[in-house]
């Protein structure tokens, strides 16, 4: 159960994104981005690790939102 709740966090939110404006789909990407490196980020390299996975999290969800 605790692997299912991301897995279907990041369905939602893919499936959300399909009616959005632009605008809506690249601050939905950066923010789910965002949280996920961040968490990662945390995980892996403690604080440090948060600031920079979530920086490079968001940049990233926000590209790949808007393909």
């Amino acid at each position: 159960m605790k692997k299912f709740a991301p897995a279907a966090l990041v369905v939602v939110a893919a499936l959300s994104l399909t009616a959005c404006t632009t605008t809506q789909r690249t601050v939905t990407g950066a923010a789910v981005g965002g949280a996920a490196g961040a968490v990662v980020g945390g995980a892996l390299g403690g604080y440090g690790g948060a600031v920079v996975g979530a920086a490079a999290g968001g940049a990233g969800g926000a590209l790949i939102a808007n393909q």
